[in-house]
C-alpha cells in the first residue's frame, strides 16, 4: 500500500516509459500517414472528441470496479485485525481463571490456539499472494503441521483443527455454553473473511474491459492526432501523447487496484497487517521475544 502523499517523478517514469514511449511512436507514425500518405483525407475533429467520451466511461467503470475490489479486500482484512483481538482477549478472559471445579486450569490450552491463530494468518497470505512462505510452521506443532500439508487448503485446515480444540474445551468444562458460542462465532468470521479474500482473489475481472479499453485508447491516439496534423503541424504529435498519457495513466491506476492481493506496492499490505496481528497477539501472551513491525520499502510503500 502506497503511504507517500505525492508520486515522485520516478515513480511515474517507473510505471510509464513503456507506454510513452509506443505511444510517442505511435503519434509520429500518425502524423507521418495523415501528411504524407493520405493528405486528402480529414479526419473531423468530432469523432476523437465523440470516442474520448466513451473512453472516459469505459475508464471510469473499470476504475470504480477496481477501487471497490480494493476496499472491500481492505475491510476484509481489518475485520481480521479486530476479530483477532477478540479472539485472543475472550480466549485469554474464559480460559485463565486460576481454579475451575477445585482444580487449577491448564493454561496451554488457549495458548496453542492463539499460536495456532497466528498460522492461519500466514497460511492465508502466502496463499492470497501465491507464495512459498512456510511461516505458519512456527506456530503449528510438527504433527499438526504434517496434517495442514495433506490439505491443499492450508489455512482452512488450520480452522479446523480450532473448530476440534474449542469442542475439546467445552468438553472438559473450561468454557460453558456461552463462551463455546462467542469463540464459535469468532471462528465463523475467520471462515467467512478467508472465503471472501479468495473470492475476490480467483474472480477474475471481466477481460474484455480490460481489452477493448485500451485498444479504444490506441484508437483515439491516431486518430486525434491525424485530425489535428493539419491544423498545427507537428505539435499535433505532443498533443496527441498528452492525451493519450491522461487516459492510459488513469486505467493504470485502477489496473493497480484490480488484484488487491498481489504482491505490489498498491496491494493491500496483508504482510504488514499479519505482522500486526502477530505482535498485538505475542505481547498478549506476554511473549518476550516480539518481532518489529514490518518497515516501509524506501519510505514510499508498505507490503
Amino acid at each position: 500500500m502506497l503511504i507517500h502523499k505525492r508520486l515522485l517523478l520516478r515513480q511515474v517514469v517507473r510505471v510509464t516509459w513503456k507506454v510513452d514511449l509506443l505511444m510517442l511512436m505511435l503519434c509520429i507514425l500518425a502524423y507521418y500517414v495523415d501528411t504524407k500518405l493520405i493528405p486528402e483525407v480529414n479526419i473531423p475533429t468530432g469523432i476523437p472528441a465523440l470516442m474520448g467520451t466513451a473512453i472516459a466511461f469505459f475508464i471510469g467503470f473499470n476504475n470504480h470496479q477496481a477501487y471497490d475490489r480494493w476496499w472491500e479486500a481492505r475491510i476484509i482484512w481489518g475485520g481480521l485485525v479486530n476479530d483477532s483481538r477478540s479472539w485472543v482477549r475472550s480466549l485469554i478472559a474464559y480460559c485463565c481463571d486460576p481454579l475451575i471445579d477445585g482444580a487449577a486450569k491448564d493454561h496451554s490450552y488457549e495458548r496453542k490456539m492463539i499460536q495456532r491463530h497466528l498460522g492461519f494468518l500466514y497460511a492465508l497470505k502466502s496463499a492470497l499472494r501465491n507464495s512459498k512462505e512456510e511461516d505458519y510452521k512456527k506456530y503449528c506443532t510438527n504433527d499438526e503441521v504434517v496434517e495442514i500439508e495433506k490439505s491443499t487448503n492450508k489455512a482452512n485446515k488450520i480452522l479446523d483443527m480450532q473448530a476440534v480444540a474449542l469442542e475439546k474445551l467445552k468438553r472438559e468444562n473450561i468454557i460453558d455454553n456461552f463462551q463455546f458460542l462467542v469463540l464459535t462465532d469468532l471462528l465463523k468470521n475467520f471462515c467467512d473473511g478467508m472465503g471472501k479474500s479468495e473470492r475476490i482473489k480467483n474472480t477474475v475481472f471481466p477481460t474484455t474491459y480490460i481489452y477493448f479499453t485500451r485498444l479504444f485508447i490506441w484508437t483515439f491516439v491516431i486518430l486525434l492526432t491525424m485530425s489535428i496534423s493539419l491544423t498545427i503541424g507537428l505539435w499535433s504529435i505532443f498533443f496527441g501523447w498528452v492525451m493519450g498519457f491522461v487516459f492510459h495513466i488513469t486505467h493504470i491506476n485502477g489496473l493497480s487496484l484490480m488484484n488487491p492481493f498481489e504482491d505490489e506496492p498498491s496491494g493491500v499490505p496483508i504482510s504488514s497487517i499479519t505482522r500486526t496481528i502477530e505482535i498485538n497477539l505475542l505481547q498478549a501472551l506476554g511473549e518476550k521475544e516480539i518481532p518489529e513491525p514490518i518497515a516501509a520499502v524506501n519510505g514510499e510503500y508498505i507490503m
